[in-house]
């Protein structure tokens, strides 16, 4: 997570962005009307799809829409939280579930998506599962802006050049890592060049180990100094040791290494196909992906990493009749295929059918009932205690033995917050 002084700057640079907006739109807000929407969002690199959703929006249900892309997610949260308090008002945002959606809702700034939800799950483009990620006090808020299960990206090349297939246990994936650090290759690139994902692998050994302790976690009935994660952070750090993992000083994007050919594995979500299909890499044919193996063979489910990002809409919208309509239309068949088919991605509508093979395969994978589903630590996390966490997981990346400072210092947020929250909540 930033430091102070990059928060800071994200602070400016959200003010000015601000007073940019407010110059070059009509009016008191950011330019919303009957016709026009601004969709503001943390996904830059998602430009296109935005607006080949923009053409068909404004073909099926008469608005425009117009994409406002952030690609440094603390400059974008610090915009989005800065126009709750002025007259330049988005008329359609992303965001996060869990205790960030919690947190603005409880500011009373976001719009009721109840009936959209109720209309959605009768008619089967919703279900009530996923409902429960957008509930806050028994009603719902925003919509699914996208869903993904998170897994392990492979190099189809690499993999058949060392004899090396998919693992179906922990141990087949740490014999795989072993055998490519002996062929001299780096086994897992890091997630992303930033912090903002430093969370992934402790989610995945934690989930995969005791996904009981992992959600009591979230919910303030466990510490981060438990034995149970104390052990956890020991492994983590025993596969950093070992030099399964690349620089976590890199900088480039993991869909370039996999582009050059370096990358043999990243665990990410499966909206990273996206990052992979605007590179000409081909899924099935450049790189494969497989959900990734319990840490504790004797679980009865493996343990799915879930997240579904919000579409949102404020209650205090420049025009609430047409950001309502838009969010409606968002989550119908006809919308989400167009969505998820485009960027290579699943849906959160059961009915959308995705035309990728691959990724359909992956879908139906991650549907049966083998699986139990996990909330991202992202969205599962208590904001406060997440700040901690990305802070701490990002230099322990760099000092692996720094783990119990890091673990203490997460507790203590942790502490802080349920304090003033009831835990089990």
């Amino acid at each position: 997570m930033p430091s102070m002084r990059t928060r800071t700057t994200a602070v400016l640079a959200a003010a000015a962005a601000l007073v940019a907006v407010a110059g070059c739109a009509s009016g008191n807000d950011s330019g919303g009307s009957k016709s026009g929407l601004r969709l503001y969002n943390d996904k830059g690199a998602w430009k296109p799809f935005f607006e080949q959703m923009s053409a068909l929006g404004k073909q099926q249900t008469g608005l425009d829409m117009k994409p406002v892309g952030y690609t440094d997610e603390p400059t974008y949260t610090a915009f989005i939280k800065s126009s709750f308090r002025t007259k330049v008002k988005p008329d359609l945002f992303t965001w996060q579930t869990g205790g960030r959606l919690e947190e603005i809702v409880q500011q009373n700034q976001v719009a009721d998506t109840t009936s959209i939800w109720q209309d959605a799950i009768k008619s089967g483009d919703l279900t009530q599962d996923l409902a429960k990620y957008y509930t806050v006090g028994g009603k719902q808020y925003c919509v699914p802006l996208n869903t993904g299960y998170w897994g392990m990206f492979y190099s189809k090349k690499i993999f058949a050049k060392y004899g090396l297939t998919p693992p179906t246990t922990w141990a087949d994936l740490m014999k795989i890592a072993q055998t490519l650090k002996s062929k001299g290759q780096v086994p897992f690139n890091q997630t992303t060049p930033t912090s903002l994902f430093s969370f992934a692998w402790f989610e995945q050994l934690l989930a995969g180990t005791d996904p009981d302790l992992y959600e009591r976690l979230s919910t303030g009935q466990a510490s981060y100094t438990d034995p149970g994660v104390v052990k956890v952070m020991e492994q983590w750090k025993s596969m950093i040791d070992s030099g399964y993992f690349s620089n976590p000083g890199d900088k480039a994007d993991p869909a370039d290494h996999f582009k050059s050919g370096d990358a043999a594995m990243v665990i990410n979500g499966t909206w990273f196909n996206t990052s992979m299909t605007q590179r000409g890499l081909k899924l099935g044919t450049d790189y494969g992906f497989f959900l990734i193996p319990n840490v504790a063979p004797s679980l009865p489910k493996r343990s799915l990493v879930f997240e579904s990002g919000p579409l949102c809409s404020l209650r205090k919208a420049p025009d609430p009749a047409a950001s309502t309509k838009y969010l409606k239309w968002w989550v119908t068949p006809g919308a989400q295929e167009k969505w998820a088919n485009a960027r290579g991605d699943v849906s959160g509508n059961p009915k959308v059918k995705i035309a990728d093979p691959e990724l359909d395969k992956i879908t139906k994978e991650a549907a049966n009932g083998r699986n139990r589903l996990v909330l991202r630590y992202f969205e599962a996390a208590p904001a406060p205690v997440l700040t901690a966490a990305l802070s701490g997981f990002d230099g322990f990346l760099s000092k692996p033995g720094s783990y119990m400072n890091v673990l203490k210092d997460i507790q203590k947020a942790n502490e802080d917050y349920w304090k003033n929250h009831k835990a089990g909540s």
